[in-house]
């Protein structure tokens, strides 16, 4: 277990550094998220609850989009330069391998969405973050999406149309986990009672719990083939 982890921080230093450098990933993620928000802040108006209704699928699909563009270009890398056949032919864990992918992309999103948040209360005078329950939605549906991101992108980045492949496999996974995200997110900023997001609050978590158990079991067969 410590060799485990040894191996998953050194990974994720290694994407940090990179990352640092070169800052391609983030910049291009802020760029788009950026667009995403701005654009839709000039389209909706509507009042005060539907703002706050509106705003967590604005929200939400900002993150998602410039993500899944993030996504791409960090596996996307690691394909051409060789990093990953060199990974999965030394005698380390691919779990290790995996989870250390998991873990510097989702600082990536993370540190995004540190930026995006302000910006976002700005335009659409909503505070996404009104209620503490949203540190855990934020964390919970972002750790998700990343999971599987992180794993369709390698499948995705080896075929030719690997920019049109990656939302194909993902997005028709990610269905429950964005709607729950959606949905929570626009019950706490409207202020409504606990039974209306309990429920999706915990969808989230579940779907974490499973997806987490089934990408470390799946990411095998994919490095293998």
């Amino acid at each position: 277990m410590l060799k485990f982890i040894k191996v998953v921080f050194a990974l994720v230093r290694k994407d940090i550094s990179l990352e640092y450098r070169t800052k391609e990933i983030m910049n291009s993620m802020f760029v788009f998220a950026f667009l995403v928000v701005v654009v839709f802040s000039f389209i909706f108006d509507p009042g005060e609850h539907e703002q706050a209704q509106i705003a967590g699928g604005v929200y939400w699909m900002a993150l998602i989009f410039s993500g899944l563009l993030g996504l791409g270009k960090s596996m996307q890398s690691e394909i051409t330069g060789g990093n990953i056949e060199a990974l999965i032919l030394s005698p380390i864990s691919r779990n290790a391998i995996f989870f250390g992918k998991v873990i510097s992309n989702l600082i990536f999103m993370l540190v995004m969405q540190l930026v995006m948040l302000p910006l976002f209360a700005a335009l659409y005078e909503v505070n996404i973050v009104s209620h503490v329950l949203m540190i855990a939605v934020i964390a919970g549906t972002t750790y998700g999406f990343v999971l599987l991101g992180t794993l369709f992108s390698l499948i995705a980045a080896r075929t030719r149309s690997r920019e049109i492949m990656l939302p194909l496999l993902l997005l028709p996974v990610l269905v429950p986990l964005i709607l729950a995200a959606i949905q929570t997110t626009g019950a706490l900023s409207a202020g409504d009672p606990p039974e209306e997001y309990m429920k999706w609050l915990r969808l989230i978590f579940v779907y974490d719990i499973i997806f987490t158990s089934v990408a470390a079991v799946v990411f095998d067969a994919v490095t293998e083939e």
